[in-house]
């Protein structure tokens, strides 16, 4: 009889073109063979074309729903995506710090969404103040893109010198693993920064960069593969370069959906399944 999955619990808002957000969350726990819980943080308007509206949920009904999931399913990992407001931050920081006992909940990976890739504004800023202060110190491991790094930093992040520079000061305020990633530099570069006992120990992934539209939702999928890789009991190493590889492919399996920028698919490993059945039938 196989064993039971990894429960994946994401913390997210709503997207309803489902290219990120707790609904693409969904596709890619299911796309590692994990299993997925989720607390929607915020609903939004929006579809490949941009993000037209956001409404923050009552962080009582967040603060809720979190405590039901974690009382009754064991949880191997937890994704946050999208907070929408300063008081679900905190409300989910109240959270996290309720579990760091005997129930702590490990894996926990944090993705600081603070602006859409359309431009809109998804987190303001007494929110991402509480953010630095409040959650990046109760997470094992934060995955901000270089704009997300520039913002959390105060500092100009545009090349891997300057990702090291972010790094160190990402550390110094409580970070003790990160991957900024540079999917939109001319060479896709991510740097993994962790903390040993032996010191901060840095490992850099390149890949040429794909020339597609099919890009929404890459950051969501990225952070949230990584949390299934760890909940599968892989180091943060490994975990990131198969996150990498999976988006990357996701990418390049993507299909023009929309008027605007086109969701990856996330579940591209199901048409690879498909053809090799095809294949194994004579068909």
């Amino acid at each position: 009889m196989p064993g039971k999955p990894p429960v994946i619990l994401t913390i997210a808002g709503f997207d309803p073109s489902s290219g990120a957000g707790v609904t693409a969350d969904v596709k890619t726990i299911a796309a590692h063979s994990c299993y997925c819980v989720a607390c929607i943080t915020a609903m939004t308007v929006q579809s490949t074309a941009g993000v037209r509206r956001v409404e923050a949920l009552d962080p009582v009904l967040v603060t809720d729903t979190l405590e039901e999931l974690a009382a009754d399913i064991p949880i191997a990992a937890v994704h946050i995506g999208m907070l929408g407001s300063a008081k679900i931050v905190k409300a989910v920081a109240e959270f996290l710090n309720r579990r760091s006992g005997k129930a702590k909940l490990s894996n926990v990976v944090l993705d600081p969404i603070v602006k859409s890739s359309s431009g809109a504004e998804l987190l303001d800023t007494p929110g991402i103040k509480l953010l630095i202060e409040k959650l990046i110190p109760l997470a094992n491991a934060i995955t901000p893109n270089v704009d997300e790094a520039a913002v959390l930093t105060g500092l100009k992040v545009t090349d891997l010198d300057e990702m090291r520079t972010a790094a160190a000061k990402l550390h110094e305020m409580g970070s003790v693993a990160m991957v900024i990633t540079g999917g939109h530099l001319e060479k896709a570069t991510d740097l993994l920064s962790f903390s040993t006992k032996r010191g901060i120990e840095q490992e850099v992934f390149k890949a040429e960069r794909q020339r597609s539209n099919s890009t929404h939702g890459t950051g969501c999928a990225f952070a949230t593969a990584i949390a299934c890789h760890l909940a599968l009991d892989r180091g943060l190493a490994e975990a990131t370069l198969l996150a990498k590889i999976y988006v990357m492919a996701a990418i390049a399996a993507g299909y023009p959906l929309g008027r605007g920028t086109a969701p990856i698919h996330h579940l591209y490993r199901m048409n690879e399944q498909r053809r090799t059945a095809a294949s194994a039938s004579g068909e």
